[in-house]
């Protein structure tokens, strides 16, 4: 469900702080990532603090590498945590202080069912990746209008455009009918979304924004290095 909330006025502050000087992403990059969990919480109450302040803590260490050319006015979060039959993506215009979507998302037919409980970087595993990406380049494949993202984290998803692991637009994602069979559509791994929202929503992302895919999975959140405390020693 495409959704315009204005994020709170504090966060005007925030955001102006962090995205001051496109140049240089150094302001972004020390943004309080408990402060912005804080504002994004407020702005898409649905979502859980503690996946935005994550997803706020590796976007402040991917901003602090320049060569990633990851957005820092804008912040997609998928948390798979959560079943496939509620909306689990949501998209915040930082620039602008909005949140543009708050959206179901599919995972791969391979991680699981309702829920996902799988997840691989392997070509041909038909598996969801964790970890975060950047959101490329648009095109137009058998899937439609089509968004292709890069991942940022070796050994998690950094093998995603070769995968061709993409959002796009799916007849599958459908929520009602997901109610009438306990779980959407699944898809070969990618973060497919309704086709009624998936050329805004594709939009919104495309050139850089981040896409923070979350799951409480272990090994993953003890060897990211965008989640760990020193931003994987870079200064």
């Amino acid at each position: 469900m495409p959704v315009v909330k204005l994020l709170p006025a504090a966060f005007c502050g925030l955001i102006a702080s962090a995205t001051a000087g496109v140049a240089s992403p150094a302001p972004a990059a020390e943004a309080n990532p408990v402060q912005m969990a804080e504002m994004l919480s407020k702005a898409a109450p649905a979502a859980d603090k503690h996946v935005l302040q994550l997803a706020a803590r590796a976007m402040r260490c991917a901003l602090r590498r320049p060569e990633l050319g990851v957005d820092p006015g804008k912040l997609s979060v998928i948390d798979y945590s959560r079943p496939s039959t509620e909306p689990r993506m949501w998209i915040f215009d930082l620039t602008g202080q909005r949140l543009l979507f708050e959206e179901w998302v599919a995972h791969g037919r391979n991680s699981g069912d309702n829920r996902t409980q799988h997840f691989s970087n392997k070509d041909g595993s038909f598996m969801s990746s964790l970890g975060a990406f950047t959101a490329k380049e648009t095109y137009m494949g058998g899937n439609g209008y089509s968004l292709r993202l890069d991942g940022l984290e070796p050994g998690f998803n950094d093998h995603a455009r070769d995968r061709a692991i993409v959002i796009h637009g799916a007849p599958y994602v459908n929520p009602a009918i997901a109610r009438l069979q306990g779980r959407l559509g699944r898809s070969l791994g990618c973060p497919a979304v309704r086709l009624s929202v998936a050329r805004p929503l594709i939009d919104s992302l495309r050139g850089g924004t981040m896409v923070f895919a979350y799951y409480p999975d272990k090994d993953w959140l003890a060897r990211s290095r965008l989640l760990e405390p020193d931003c994987g020693g870079v200064s």
